[in-house]
């Protein structure tokens, strides 16, 4: 096309000189000067560089034609044309026009992002000069790309709208039109696997069932080469290395609607290792590497096996820095035994050296919280398990939402490369406003600022002052995971609470408590780590209900000579705890596990002697290789008591430091606090206990006559002993763009579990009648297990994480209090 023009303005050229005389012969003259108009856009200088004429040249007919072609060649002119007289060289030229916009009309199936990259593929982009010739060619272009996705009906217009000052509009419009369906798919010369065995393993379908929403049969060209490859590996691991697809046919119907697919095969014979050399510069290895081959002869041929190998020691030899090695397989293939030996070639190339290592993408954390997480050094050479290592451990921080790491081969230099980590961040709970509802609990709110990235440093700090209906708590607290650069962290906390036990679900009791905790961390490894601490609690217990579980507790501890005080108790704690975890991220983790052990207890010689144990440990297990289904797996056992005596009696575990569950941390379904053992008052005919505890209480120390004795049943209190496990079937979210994976999580759940009492005897109250005993027997049985199922949608916010639940009970029973759905802002789940 170009040519063409060429030829075109040389034809001018012969018929602008005819003008001055010069149609029969043209004759040479000296320039005496260059004038040329018409530009706009393009320097004068840039102009006259592309002419290979000057001031002083002889120019003649081929010159002259050698000057119009080079001015096209330089890309700025769509038309050219030149005069003469008296020795001066006039050039008229008019630019190209310069496309200022690109826009898409029409365009549903794909994207505007696609489209450009497609355009931008063939030079056309806004700031460019427009080329007008180009333009069926890129047509045509964005018509194949619809074929590429089966819509064989698409038309694609481009139009040019003029607008000033030499520039274009260039719009494409699209007529779409209907994606032509699969209407069979066959495989044709197979013998030792069946059709449908195959074709269940294709990406593209001939059949979709009515139930399958996401299901389509639309031919994309893409997958059908993706799904060759799918056959050819699954033979090849098979055994059937001579396997390959002779041809595939892809026929249209007339109305250009349906297709038929026709994959042809040669399925060739089962081939078996007959030996398996290590070649190439083993490095001395050669032992080692030849203990792990994981290819044994005598097996049956495997492609996976074989990539698996190459995979294997290219990461083998990037431990010890050769960062580019090149491992290959050459099978020698015996055709009549029908057995294959393979030669693995190993190049480690040269050893590559860390030059620096560079962040980006971190507007908030700091480089130093960052670079201390990293296993792989400045000025070491390049390991690639420590490189995987250091991403491990800066996702698990839970400031980034993504962690990728690249290397970059440091110009000029074959041994020498820069490391470039790349983070997207997300929030790390600077914000901690709370909002929750409840079909049964109603609205709550608290506030809060809890930062685990204090401005960037990587220290967790956070002051609360939350307030609901049955709480209002203060607390300051900051933590240095750093505190050494071994990773021994220090940190403390000052807390205030006030805590209506009546407003919470639970029986009443109200408790202030005051406090200051110090706290240190000791890792072990890159996956354990202890921790350890020691602290001061004040606790003052009032207004309790004269339930009979905490008679047993008030009797013990009550002043003898004022029975309706306060109870007030000073107590100082010690804490220890271990913490492993191979979680392969800090927030929404898709892989590994986590285990916690922790316990507590009162120092022999403060108020209270008890201890409290819990265990905690979560196991994620990806279904699919790309982490869009995961198996959840997670379980909490807990058991508390008290330890010695106090006048003449066994400690036992205050109450208010029962567990309990239900509500959106665990057991969902059931209303908050709701599960476990309740209260239960004893009294004899009409004398029942007042609502607060006095003098000797209610409790009935003999039986006297069971006939007088009446019980009536209150709220849930908690108990001594938990043991909660919950499923989850993690998917991904529905019509959620692939970008906010990790950020947004949808899962369906089962959860169970109960709380119960084992030191409280249940069997001194035998002598009741029997119907009001077996309730009080049923609340201390640990096998009185709840249940529920439901789903569940969580996601990062900038006001912290938020949850979505709805929840129902698999087995409950009449006296539970369940709750179907709840919604959340800044809880931590």
């Amino acid at each position: 096309m170009r040519f063409n023009k060429i030829f075109a303005s040389m034809l001018f050229v012969g018929a602008s000189f005819s003008g001055n005389g010069w149609a029969e012969s043209f004759q040479p003259f000296e320039v005496t000067d260059i004038q040329v108009e018409g530009l706009q856009r393009v320097a004068l200088g840039a102009a006259l560089l592309s002419l290979p004429v000057r001031v002083g040249d002889t120019v003649d007919e081929i010159k002259l034609q050698q000057a119009i072609k080079s001015l096209y060649g330089s890309t700025n002119f769509e038309n050219i044309s030149v005069s003469h007289e008296d020795g001066i060289l006039y050039v008229t030229v008019k630019e190209r026009p310069t496309i200022s916009i690109i826009s898409f009309d029409g365009n549903k199936d794909i994207k505007d992002e696609q489209l450009q990259e497609s355009l931008d593929g063939s030079g056309v982009k806004t700031g460019e000069s427009l080329d007008r010739t180009m333009l069926s060619g890129i047509e045509k272009g964005l018509q194949d790309f619809y074929y590429g996705v089966g819509k064989y009906g698409a038309k694609v217009e481009a139009q040019i709208i003029n607008l000033p000052r030499n520039r274009v509009e260039l719009k494409f419009k699209f007529t779409e039109g209907l994606a032509a369906e699969i209407r069979q798919i066959n495989v044709v010369g197979n013998t030792v696997f069946s059709d449908s065995e195959l074709i269940s393993m294709l990406e593209l379908k001939d059949y979709v069932a009515w139930w399958d929403l996401f299901g389509e049969r639309r031919y994309q060209k893409q997958k059908l080469q993706a799904d060759l490859e799918t056959i050819k590996t699954y033979y090849h691991n098979q055994g059937y290395i001579r396997f390959n697809v002779t041809s595939t046919q892809v026929a249209m119907t007339p109305d250009r609607k349906g297709l038929y697919i026709t994959i042809n095969v040669d399925e060739g014979e089962k081939y078996k290792v007959k030996e398996v050399n290590l070649i190439g510069d083993l490095m001395g290895r050669e032992a080692l590497m030849k203990s792990i081959l994981p290819i044994k002869a005598g097996n049956m041929y495997n492609g996976a096996d074989v990539t698996f190998t190459e995979e294997m020691y290219s990461k083998y030899l990037g431990r010890f820095g050769y960062a580019y090695p090149e491992v290959k397989t050459y099978p020698e293939i015996d055709d009549d035994a029908k057995e294959v030996v393979l030669n693995i070639n190993i190049k480690p190339g040269k050893r590559v050296y860390v030059r620096s290592i560079n962040f980006t993408g971190n507007t908030v954390t700091k480089d130093e919280v960052m670079r201390r997480e990293l296993r792989q050094m400045e000025g070491a050479w390049l390991n690639s398990a420590q490189i995987e290592q250091s991403k491990l451990r800066l996702n698990r921080l839970g400031y980034f939402e993504t962690v990728d790491a690249e290397t970059i081969q440091v110009p000029g230099s074959d041994d020498l490369v820069d490391v470039a980590v790349t983070v997207k961040e997300q929030p790390s709970g600077s914000f901690n406003a709370g909002v929750g509802y409840g079909t049964e609990s109603g609205v709550s709110l608290q506030f809060g600022v809890e930062q685990n990235n204090f401005l960037g440093t990587g220290n967790q700090a956070g002051i609360s002052i939350n307030t609901n209906k049955y709480s209002r708590s203060a607390n300051l607290s900051f933590t240095d995971p750093y505190f050494t650069k071994d990773a021994v962290s220090l940190g403390g906390s000052v807390y205030w609470n006030e805590f209506d036990a009546n407003e919470a679900n639970l029986e009443r009791y109200k408790n202030q408590s005051y406090g200051v905790a110090l706290n240190s961390g000791f890792p072990i490894n890159e996956y354990n780590r202890l921790n350890g601490g020691i602290g001061y609690r004040h606790n003052t217990i009032s207004e309790i209900s004269a339930y009979e579980q905490a008679l047993r507790f008030y009797n013990v501890y009550r002043e003898t000579d004022d029975p309706n005080s306060d109870l007030s108790f000073d107590n100082f704690e010690l804490n220890a705890g271990w913490y492993r975890s191979t979680l392969n991220r800090g927030t929404f983790p898709t892989d590994g596990s986590s285990q916690r052990l922790s316990g507590k207890m009162t120092v022999p010689g403060s108020d209270l002697q008890y201890f409290k144990t819990d265990f905690d440990t979560n196991f994620y297990f990806p279904l699919t290789p790309q982490h869009g289904f995961v198996l959840l797996a997670r379980a909490r056992l807990g058991y508390s008591n008290g330890y010695g005596q106090f006048k003449d009696n066994d400690q036992i575990l205050p109450f208010w430091e029962n567990y309990y569950s239900g509500g959106s941390s665990s057991l969902r379904g059931f209303k908050s606090n709701s599960v476990g053992p309740r209260s239960f008052y004893a009294y004899r005919g009409s004398d029942q206990c007042s609502p607060d505890v006095s003098g000797d209480g209610c409790s009935i120390a003999s039986p006297g006559d069971p006939t007088q004795i009446q019980v009536s049943q209150g709220r849930s209190i908690g108990g001594n002993a938990i043991a909660t496990a919950s499923f989850e079937m993690i998917v991904p979210t529905p019509f959620l763009d692939e970008a906010y994976t990790n950020s947004v999580r949808t899962s369906f759940f089962v959860d169970a579990g109960n709380v119960w009492d084992t030191e409280f005897d249940y069997e001194s109250y035998r002598y009741l009648p029997a119907d009001q005993f077996s309730k009080l027997e049923d609340y201390s049985d640990p096998a009185r297990l709840r249940a529920s199922w439901g789903m569940s949608v969580q996601w990062l916010s900038p006001m912290g994480p938020m949850v979505f639940s709805l929840a129902w009970p698999l087995k409950e029973y009449e006296d539970d209090e369940t709750e179907i759905f709840s919604f959340n802002i800044g809880k931590t789940f």
